[in-house]
């Protein structure tokens, strides 16, 4: 296998942890909106979760996105 396709496949497989955030942050606000809507009075105080949650998830996502740019563009 030639190393730029090595590069290629292991650039793709680190991007799929950006499936894993996508789909956790659309379960996050879904699950938040429908608890807001069953219980209002305390909907604000789960807001702080919600976005601690948000933050975590999108990290890991940038985590995926920042391996997938290195394994393809740093040079060793």
């Amino acid at each position: 296998m030639d190393e730029t396709a090595a590069k290629y496949i292991g650039a793709g497989l680190a991007m799929t942890g950006l499936i894993g955030a996508g789909a956790g942050l659309g379960i996050l606000f879904g699950n938040y909106l429908q608890a807001a809507m069953r219980n209002p009075a305390a909907a604000a105080s789960e807001r702080v979760w919600m976005f601690l949650g948000m933050a975590l998830a999108e990290s890991m996502g940038i985590f995926g996105l920042v391996m997938g740019f290195v394994i393809l563009f740093v040079k060793v």
